[in-house]
Parts: structure tokens; C-alpha cells; sequence
């Protein structure tokens, strides 16, 4: 199927607005509970609903896929939304959070668009094409040395995973403490990748790569012109492990620690590749 970038850029665009109206005039009536340390909000599925029923409507050819209602995850082109990415930061009160919405082809992002409602931001970006932060063109940092970037670290995992997952965060920090300018965990990988393209974070280290969490902010990041890889610097795309974004002159830096922290363990590429 032949997509029109640019067209699709504004139904997104459209969608987002949708949600983040909702976002902006309500708050939480309901949590529920959803595995293990993790909930979702009556918002959250509310804000779904509206926006994927706004998508069948205007591209009723392309599949979607909810965080929370899910959809064919294997479809090549697709809608991939997360209604609320930081809920529970949005629970607690802590006002980083945002809509998270992508068009991929089943391998890479071909558009983003993530809304930061608190902060009054609307993110959007297409590779080849550009990216922007309330319609004006942004880029990532000229940063070129660690002890003056400041990294975003995601979040400690849960579930079947964490153990090694957390592990390896762990090890991570221990590796960055002594030589970054700071180390941030800001709670929503919406977030830490808008910042990292628009210049405000230096770094981010995800050590996971779910498309309703990564695939908007990586073709914002993209777009802007930052560095997007796996953990061994193989360029991202839906089989990645982790989700490595950077500063462009960051980026064997990044990677070099990274590589301390991840040895012998199923993050570690060059150990796979063996």
C-alpha cells in the first residue's frame, strides 16, 4: 500500500487533538489494576476508544492497535496508540505523560505524533521529511561528551523479565554515575524521546522496544535527526531489543557503556551473534 506521508501526518495530528482535549479537561474516575505493578485509567480507555474510532473513520483501510484493546500486531500497516503513556505518572499526579500515536509499516515508524498535555507540547515528525514541537523544526543537541549530557534511563521493568531487565538497569546506572552530567527516569518513553529530539535530553536508554511505547517518539527522533539503534548500533527497527536514542555526537559513547552493562546478558547482540 502506497501512504501519503504528509496526509497522514495530519489525520494523526487530528486524532492526537482528539485525546488530548479529553486529557486537559478530565480527570482519573477509575484505576484498574493491569498485571503485575502496572494499571490503566478509565481515561486511558476512554482516550483509546476516540481516537481508533477517529482512525476507522478516516483511514478505514489501516489496522490499528490499542495498548489497551490491542489489534493484529502483525499487520504491516497499522495505527499503534498509547492512550496514556506514563500512567501512573498520571495517577500520581506527576505531569509527565502523553498520547503516543505512530503509523508503521511492521518494520519501522513512518510518522509520529506525541502530545505532552501539561506542557502545553505537541510533537510531530515523519523520516525525510522533518520534525516539529508546536509547528516549529527542532533537532537533538550538539552535546559531544558525557559528563556534560544528561541521559533519560526508562523505566525498571516487571513481569516475567525484570529480574535481568532490572539488572542490567542496575549496572547501567552504576556505569553512568561517575562520568555523565545526569542521570534522569522521567517515567514515560513518550516523554524522554520528544526531549531527546527537541535537545532537552542528550540520551535515552530504553532496555525494551514496544511499538505503542517507542514507535511515535522514535519517528519524531528520527526526523529531528538523532541517532536511533539497538544495543550494538544496528539501526532500530521492530526486532530491536532495546531502544537506544542519542545525540548524534553522543552515540559511541552511549553505546560503549551500554555494551559494559549488557554483557552476557539477552540484551548484549555481539554475545547473540556468536
Amino acid at each position: 500500500m502506497t501512504t501519503d506521508v504528509p496526509v497522514m501526518l495530519d489525520i494523526a495530528l487530528a486524532a492526537v487533538r482528539r485525546g488530548t482535549r479529553r486529557l486537559k479537561t478530565q480527570s482519573v474516575q477509575q484505576v484498574i489494576a493491569k498485571g503485575n505493578r502496572d494499571a490503566a485509567t478509565d481515561l486511558d480507555h476512554t482516550i483509546e476508544r476516540e481516537i481508533l474510532a477517529f482512525l476507522a473513520e478516516r483511514t478505514p483501510d489501516i489496522d490499528r492497535f490499542g495498548e489497551e484493546s490491542g489489534g493484529n500486531p502483525a499487520t504491516p500497516n497499522r495505527w499503534v496508540l498509547d492512550p496514556v503513556d506514563g500512567t501512573l505518572n498520571l495517577i500520581h499526579g506527576l505531569p509527565l505523560y502523553g498520547i503516543s500515536l505512530a503509523l508503521t509499516d511492521g518494520i519501522r515508524p513512518l510518522l509520529g505524533v506525541i502530545s505532552l498535555p501539561t506542557l502545553d507540547r505537541t510533537y510531530s515528525g515523519a523520516p525525510g521529511i522533518g520534525a516539529w514541537c508546536n509547528g516549529e523544526a527542532i533537532a537533538p543537541s550538539a552535546i559531544s561528551v558525557l559528563p556534560d549530557a544528561m541521559i533519560a534511563i526508562g523505566d525498571y521493568g516487571t513481569g516475567d523479565d525484570a529480574p535481568e531487565r532490572n539488572g542490567v538497569a542496575v549496572a547501567l546506572h552504576s556505569a553512568l554515575a561517575p562520568i555523565v552530567g545526569k542521570v534522569r527516569m522521567l517515567g514515560s518513553a513518550a516523554v524522554d524521546l520528544a526531549l531527546v529530539a527537541d535537545g532537552t535530553l542528550d540520551a535515552s536508554i530504553t532496555l525494551g522496544n514496544r511499538d505503542w511505547d517507542m514507535a511515535a517518539g522514535v519517528a519524531i527522533a528520527r526526523a529531528a535527526g538523532a541517532a536511533v539503534t539497538d544495543t550494538d548500533g544496528s539501526p532500530h527497527d521492530s526486532t530491536a531489543l532495546t531502544t537506544i536514542v542519542t545525540a548524534p555526537r553522543l552515540t559511541g559513547s552511549v553505546l560503549n557503556i551500554l555494551a559494559t552493562a549488557t554483557t552476557g546478558t539477552r540484551y548484549d547482540r555481539r554475545a547473540a551473534s556468536c
